[in-house]
């Protein structure tokens, strides 16, 4: 028979050696894995989020508010004299000027009382005149009579000296002294009451009451002209004549209201706004206006803008002057205010996917680099799938819109669409 093959000792030993590293060298790729498997495995633990661009949108259509046109000032057309209307020049709606004649009175019984004030006073004047020459020649008489007693009581003075010499003398009696003296008294006492009488007409004007009704004349001469002025009534202010109803032959008297005269360039634009409207506006110099049905803006100052609510009206009042030279805006028109501008209403937005809410208070995750931040916003005006980010986040920044919900702050993340 054949003999089975045999494997030698040798042999034998060097199959084993090898079964031996086979089986090492399997049990160590075993246990240490492959470089690309770890970072496999590592990638699998961060969380893949979505993003999306923080961008400037359109929120909102400008807000408008409703407002009346009124003139900027209406004054009354009143008559400051009464008569007899003679002419009328302007009719109701005609547009005048400040000055401007409007209608005439008659004056002619304003001219008959000049004319007799002016007799009065010419009949006046020559009284006055009179006077002042009669008290010049009085003043002349008395100083002339005044130098010719001073003279009489110098020359009896001089007699009554040499008297009292011979009467020494025994050359003349007592009774003659006594005479002589008795004369130069009463010189000297006619001479003092000529000078008390000068005196009393130097400072005392007895042409006062010729004076006075002179200047009385002359002020009725005045008020006369005044009054002659006012019989051409004029416009007190510039605008549109309105209400106007004075016709030649009536007889109107003084403080009779011939009309309104409206100043309709500039004019004036007037609302209500609510609390939520008035914030709109506060600060700024400047709003527009839109007439309804056209496109045409017009731009008017704030003048005024109330600080407090009214307690009536439960509501702000605003004020604008508004240019009108060519007249667009009528008293009566209603307006729309533009409280803000279109460019207003461009802002920064973002998803309202991405928002997470967390006490009453608002996050997003803004992703930076590689890491998710986690920011306050303060959120504003929705529109559609967007909201306004009024501060927290800029525009061109990338905030997460999917899984941020199972995020924490600065972790690690990876992008499904960078």
């Amino acid at each position: 028979m054949k003999q089975p093959f045999r494997m030698g000792t040798k042999n034998r030993i060097t199959a084993a050696g090898a079964l031996l590293l086979g089986a090492a060298l399997l049990a160590g790729c075993s246990a240490t894995p492959e470089p690309k498997q770890a970072a496999a495995a590592e990638q699998s633990q961060i969380k893949t989020v979505k993003t999306a661009k923080i961008e400037k949108r359109t929120i909102d259509d400008p807000a408008e508010h409703v407002a009346d046109v009124a003139s900027s000032t209406r004054m009354t057309v009143a008559t400051k004299a009464g008569g007899e209307v003679l002419e009328v020049l302007k009719k109701r709606g005609d547009t005048v000027e400040k000055g401007e004649l409007l209608f005439r009175i008659d004056p002619k019984d304003v001219l008959l009382q000049k004319e007799k004030a002016l007799v009065s006073i010419n009949g006046t004047q020559q009284q006055l005149s009179k006077a002042v020459q009669d008290l010049a020649d009085g003043k002349r008489d008395l100083q002339n009579g005044i130098a010719k007693l001073e003279q009489s009581v110098r020359d009896a003075e001089k007699n009554y000296n040499k008297m009292r010499n011979d009467y020494d003398q025994g050359l003349v009696s007592k009774i003659q002294l006594e005479q002589l003296e008795t004369q130069l008294n009463g010189l000297r006492l006619d001479l003092e009451s000529s000078r008390g009488k000068l005196k009393t007409m130097e400072s005392t004007n007895s042409l006062s009451q010729l004076e006075q009704g002179l200047q009385t004349a002359r002020l009725s001469i005045e008020e006369i002209d005044r009054t002659l002025e006012n019989l051409e009534v004029r416009a007190p202010v510039g605008g549109v004549l309105t209400d106007f109803a004075v016709e030649a032959g009536m007889t109107v008297p003084a403080g009779f209201s011939a009309g309104d005269i409206q100043r309709i360039d500039p004019v004036k634009v007037v609302a209500e706004l609510t609390e939520d409207a008035a914030k709109l506006i506060r600060g700024k110099q400047e709003l527009h206006i839109v007439i309804p049905g056209s496109t045409e803006k017009l731009k008017g100052s704030v003048a005024y803008l109330a600080d407090v609510m009214s307690a009536q009206t439960k509501s702000y009042s605003l004020e604008l002057e508004v240019q009108n030279p060519e007249r667009k805006l009528k008293p009566g028109m209603k307006v729309q205010i533009m409280l803000n501008e279109e460019a207003d209403q461009v802002v920064v937005t973002v998803p309202t996917t991405s928002v997470i809410r967390e006490g009453g208070e608002t996050f997003v995750y803004v992703l930076n680099g590689n890491v998710a931040e986690k920011r306050k916003v303060e959120l504003g005006r929705l529109k559609d799938t967007f909201q306004e980010a009024i501060s927290g986040v800029k525009e061109g920044e990338r905030v997460i819109v999917s899984g941020q919900n199972l995020l924490k702050d600065k972790e690690t993340v990876q992008q499904a669409n960078p």
